[in-house]
Formats: C-alpha cells, sequence, structure tokens
C-alpha cells in the first residue's frame, strides 16, 4: 500500500465528500458507456443502452449506490484499503467477473472535474486518480487470493 500523505488524505476525503453517490455514479456510469462501449458486456442483465435508460434503472441506481458507497468507505480506510475492499472484490471478480482496471474510475474523475470546475485543482485531481489507482490494484490483489 502506498504511503499518503497528510495533504492526499484531506484532499481525497474533502474531494469525496462532494461527490453526488447517485447523480455522479450515474453519470460515470453513462460516460463509460459511450466512450467504452465494449464495457456494456459488464451489465448486460441492466439493460441499459442509453443515459434515458441508466437514470431510470432501478437495479442500476442501487448498484451505483452500492459502489460509490464502498469507494466513500475506503476513504475512510486509506491504510487498508485491500482489506476495506474484499467484499466488493469478491463480488466483482467472483460474480460479476468485472476487470477491476475498467474505465469507470477514469470516467467517475471526469464527472468530478465538470461538477466542481476550477475548484477541482490539479492536486485534487492527481490526489484523487492515486486512490482510485490504489483501489483498482487493492481490487486486483484481492481477486488473486
Amino acid at each position: 500500500m502506498p504511503k499518503w500523505t497528510a495533504e492526499e488524505r484531506s484532499t481525497i476525503q474533502s474531494v469525496w465528500q462532494k461527490v453526488n453517490i447517485e447523480q455522479d455514479g450515474l453519470e460515470a456510469l453513462d460516460k463509460m458507456i459511450t466512450v467504452y462501449p465494449w464495457t456494456q458486456k459488464f451489465k448486460s442483465n441492466f439493460r441499459i443502452s442509453t443515459p434515458a435508460a441508466i437514470a431510470g434503472n432501478v437495479k442500476v441506481q442501487e448498484h451505483t449506490r452500492r459502489f460509490l458507497g464502498a469507494i466513500g468507505e475506503t476513504v475512510k480506510n486509506l491504510d487498508n484499503v485491500k482489506s476495506s475492499l474484499q467484499s466488493l472484490s469478491d463480488i466483482h471478480s467472483h460474480e460479476l467477473f468485472v476487470d477491476p482496471n475498467n474505465f469507470y474510475f477514469e470516467m467517475l474523475v471526469n464527472v468530478m472535474a465538470d461538477r466542481l470546475g476550477p475548484s477541482f485543482t490539479p492536486r485534487d485531481q492527481s490526489a484523487i486518480e492515486k486512490f482510485f489507482d490504489v483501489m483498482a490494484d487493492g481490487l486486483s490483489n484481492s481477486n488473486q487470493n
């Protein structure tokens, strides 16, 4: 696990508090499917081919809330990312067969930048991207157990 500076910890926690779990999560999912249409196969049971279908699908909304909720819990456990991701890793690797390095994190950063505008500084983006990289690595490492 990486060593977090005090500034990174503070930035990650501060930026994450500004995330609108439902709205930002659905928007990131929409962007991922639009930019990387092949990722739709991961959610084939949700039937989400358009932004309206994504926004209106109760299963998608629940999944997004749970996934971003897990990210929020991980924000609280920066010193123990891997263990905080264990249940999420198990579900995504053994039931959903989703690659933890998919493009959802990238799209979520884009949504954050759009929502927060100039207040989302390059330093903020760097800390958030580092955090998401650590999460993806933690999910990957958990998948190998």
